[in-house]
């Protein structure tokens, strides 16, 4: 039958807690209960799940926020009509499968009655070539570049037209 995407519940934030730390540093560790922030606040947060098994999340928002991220302000202070990508996070056993890539198109399928882009910000140190490559052959192109964490990070932010 192949993947298939769904809406999330309460009792999926353990898995994309597990799923979200196995691939820190591409992204950062955040708590059970900024999940269910998340869940409650983020316009997009959906599942990729085959046989009942989670192969991959995304959660975006959308601007006016109250979100303390620093990749998110950015965008926000340029005062587009954007959706922000947090965070997408896909199992090992599901890469190279097209599930990032179904993920995304479902998000510009949701987003592009209210928004003019996608946007979000991938790790350059420590690096992240491969979603760098990703995003580029999705079609996203550098806006900006902006370090994070008192420099021990540097992020390129990314944006796609919808």
């Amino acid at each position: 039958m192949g993947p298939v995407i769904r809406a999330v519940d309460i009792a999926d934030l353990a898995t994309f807690r597990t799923l979200n730390d196995a691939a820190v540093p591409a992204v950062n560790r955040i708590p059970l209960s900024t999940f269910d922030w998340f869940r409650v606040h983020a316009p997009y947060f959906r599942a990729a799940v085959e046989d009942d098994t989670t192969l991959a999340f995304l959660i975006a928002l959308t601007p006016g926020l109250d979100y303390d991220s620093p990749n998110y302000r950015w965008f926000e202070h340029r005062g587009t009509r954007f959706v922000y990508i947090d965070r997408i996070v896909v199992a090992p056993p599901a890469r190279g499968r097209g599930v990032a890539r179904m993920l995304y198109q479902d998000l510009a399928a949701f987003a592009a009655p209210f928004a003019d882009a996608l946007t979000c910000e991938v790790n350059l140190r420590p690096p992240n070539p491969g979603s760098v490559a990703f995003h580029q052959r999705m079609g996203f192109r550098e806006v900006g570049r902006q370090e994070t964490e008192g420099g021990a990070k540097e992020v390129v932010l990314m944006e796609r037209g919808l």
